[in-house]
């Protein structure tokens, strides 16, 4: 049976990393059909700036807070709450790349990639999760990353922390399912973001640089527009980009071919 779609007048929408790039093109999108969006990410002033250019844009809420403070993040859920009554749909958008060799990354990074990544977004649906059961109703949308599906070379934290994403919601979607919730993991390929310019190479500095491959990617509205077709039709799972994409079905169907071909290919 296919899942009721999400994401439309009189949903209330949760938005992290709304205040660019996926994440913004996202708020923007749900705020046009209807839905009343709360907006998070560390940026407040940048936060303000994006719900201003929102559709009636005094009905959307900023609330700021750092997935990489799991801890905090139960306050800001019971806020979140507080102040819209429920979330129907949260997006767990927002996170932090990575661009160095496994050899040259110190621990520090990799402690810091699975905070952002995986416990800031683990953090914040288990503090969602009672209230949905309770209304048996609601829906996780976990963007991540097809290397969350693969590993490429420069990525290995990264893809680390996207695959246990992706081992825990495949794994929530089971538990849920006949309890009225439902998952939907998203792997966006190389799409024009902010994302490469501020990855952590070894030492935990930004990189600083936008990837040739990302500056040539798909947009962050036409993303935007391929998951809200998604919620649409209730898909648990889709992968957006261009031809990278095939790089999942090569590994599944090809996986010798796919280990020589990702040794040579270009990353960035």
């Amino acid at each position: 049976m296919t899942a009721p779609s999400a994401g439309h007048a009189g949903d209330v929408v949760w938005v992290t990393g709304a205040s660019s790039g996926i994440g913004e093109a996202l708020a923007r999108r749900f705020a046009r059909r209807g839905a009343r969006v709360i907006l998070s990410s560390r940026r407040e002033d940048r936060l303000e700036a994006v719900r201003r250019t929102c559709d009636s844009p005094d009905h959307h809420v900023v609330l700021p807070l750092d997935l990489g403070r799991p801890e905090t993040l139960g306050d800001a859920a019971r806020e979140a709450l507080e102040r819209c009554g429920r979330v129907d749909v949260m997006v767990h958008n927002g996170g932090v790349s990575q661009r160095a060799l496994a050899e040259d990354t110190s621990l520090d990074v990799d402690r810091r990639m699975l905070e952002v990544d995986y416990l800031g977004p683990v953090a914040l649906t288990k503090a969602l999760l009672p209230s949905m059961l309770e209304r048996e109703s609601g829906r996780f949308v976990v963007v991540s990353s097809l290397v969350g599906k693969i590993g490429t070379p420069l990525r290995s934290s990264y893809s680390a922390a996207k695959h246990a994403l992706h081992g825990f919601f495949d794994s929530l979607r089971a538990e849920v399912h006949d309890r009225g919730v439902r998952v939907t993991l998203v792997c966006p390929g190389f799409i024009h973001t902010e994302l490469s310019l501020h990855a952590l190479t070894g030492d935990g500095e930004p990189q600083g640089k936008m990837d040739r491959a990302q500056a040539h990617g798909m947009s962050a509205d036409a993303c935007a527009a391929r998951i809200a077709r998604a919620l649409d039709r209730g898909e648990d799972e889709v992968l957006v980009g261009g031809r990278e994409v095939w790089a999942v079905r090569l590994e599944r169907f090809f996986p010798g071919l796919f280990r020589r071909v990702i040794r040579r290919v270009r990353v960035t």
